[in-house]
């Protein structure tokens, strides 16, 4: 399969490629001729059947390995590395934040010391193949909150929760070992993404499939805290956009111009389910520890440099995802989530 893989087209390993929006690319990928080998331990946030979604339409070109990265001890061949995999859940990082330091510091060096060692095989000339590219998949929220404005590529990361301090040591990683080993690198950091298939953990799902079988939507705090909103389709070209054209050693902010409140989206998510955001519907719980007011990016640069701009709107969308989650209600991938929603 591997060999076939190398003859065919360029092959793009992307690593969490089961999870939400590293499945949507790799369907971009697929649908656009490339080869995939995807790299995913599969969590309790993985949706295992798009393997054989992938398999089954594309077998000549996608290839899954059950692996956590911290444990790969050397990567397949593959002309681009996309690193989606990380643990996500803002709650979690606040009950056990070693977790995530294990995931996504320490997963992501391992990644890039086995990067730093096929650069040597590569001068040796015993790697088959030029530097494959390392293009990291970050976070607005390692900028913390910003009450006006917006955040630019230069400006300094001050991380509120141990999520976003394990997705800003990465960063740093990243900068750091593509100075010291030459390792062609790019930086995406996205907004708040929704879409089909996102786990219901995340406030959108959470706001439809709790909407859907009459349950209380759960809002941290007061629900006024603000974020920019984009579909995962429309980072997911970014993405693909910034792999393709985007300059090494760059880094993307991708942003929508949507900004919506928490409230926002749960009162935008019943009004199209027919009901109303009010105490029968709403339940304010105790907010979150360190929460951020407000997350926002200028992605003026990637507009600018690559042309690229976000399509879809959250009003445009809902509909489609509403029904989504309808259609799967009884997927325990999909349902309803009875815990508290993260952004």
């Amino acid at each position: 399969m591997e060999d076939q893989i190398k003859k065919n087209s360029k092959t793009v390993l992307v690593t969490g490629g089961l999870g939400f929006i590293g499945g949507h690319f790799i369907d971009l990928l697929l649908e656009n001729g490339f080869a995939v080998v995807n790299v995913d331990k599969i969590t309790y946030a993985s949706n295992p059947k798009l393997n054989d979604v992938f398999s089954g339409n594309y077998p000549e070109k996608y290839r899954f390995i059950k692996k956590d990265i911290n444990d790969l001890e050397e990567l397949p061949y593959a002309d681009y590395i996309v690193h989606f995999a990380a643990e996500s859940h803002v709650d979690n990082s606040i009950i056990d934040g070693m977790v995530f330091t294990r995931s996504n510091v320490f997963g992501t060096q391992n990644l890039l010391n086995l990067l730093a060692k096929t650069r040597g095989k590569n001068l040796m000339h015993e790697w088959p193949m030029n530097q494959p590219e390392f293009i990291h998949i970050s976070t607005d929220e390692v900028f913390g909150d910003i009450e006006t404005g917006f955040f630019k590529e230069d400006d300094r990361h001050n991380p509120s929760n141990p999520y976003a301090a394990s997705k800003s040591a990465a960063e740093m990683l990243v900068v750091a070992y593509g100075r010291t080993y030459g390792i062609p690198y790019k930086i995406t950091r996205s907004t708040n993404n929704y879409g089909p298939r996102q786990h219901p953990e995340k406030l959108v799902p959470h706001c439809i499939t709790r909407g859907i079988s009459g349950n209380k939507i759960r809002i941290h705090g007061a629900g006024n805290q603000k974020r920019n909103w984009i579909h995962v389709e429309d980072n997911c070209r970014a993405i693909f956009k910034v792999m393709l054209e985007g300059r090494p050693g760059e880094i993307y902010n991708i942003s929508s111009p949507e900004e919506y409140s928490v409230n926002d989206i749960a009162r935008m998510v019943l009004e199209k389910l027919g009901n109303r955001a009010d105490t029968a519907t709403v339940d304010h719980v105790q907010d979150r520890s360190g929460q951020d007011v407000r997350y926002a990016l200028d992605s003026a640069k990637i507009k600018e440099k690559l042309g690229w701009s976000a399509r879809s709107t959250f009003q445009d969308s809902v509909g489609d995802i509403i029904e989504y989650y309808k259609q799967n209600h009884g997927n325990p991938h999909n349902g309803p989530h009875e815990g508290n929603i993260v952004l």
